[in-house]
């Protein structure tokens, strides 16, 4: 597993560089995120949840199927809409963020 963080889509919110537990996630001189070392990835997807613009995707490692498959989320106010592409067909799944925790 590893994530890619493009740095088109990037607003510079350092959100993901917050979250990351690893602090492997940075900021360049413009402020675009970028992973420092991606093999340290721990693969928590504690970056993807807080991207509101769908900058990161996370790669799924083939051990568990992902041959080319990833996931990216976008945030609508209280829902994040989860998205999994797998040769170009992608299904969404929206949880919400004020219910998802709930016990």
């Amino acid at each position: 597993m590893s994530i890619r963080i493009d740095k088109g889509k990037c607003v510079r919110c350092g959100q993901c560089a917050l979250v990351c537990p690893g602090g492997l996630i940075v900021q360049d001189e413009e402020k675009k995120a970028y992973i420092k070392y991606p093999k340290d990835c721990w693969g928590c997807a504690a970056c993807l949840k807080e991207c509101k613009v769908g900058a990161i995707k996370y790669f799924l490692g083939a051990d568990i199927g992902g041959k080319g498959v990833y996931l990216y989320t976008l945030d609508e106010q209280d829902f994040l809409h989860w998205f999994i592409v797998n040769n170009d067909i992608q299904h969404r799944m929206t949880s919400n963020k004020r219910e998802s925790n709930k016990y």
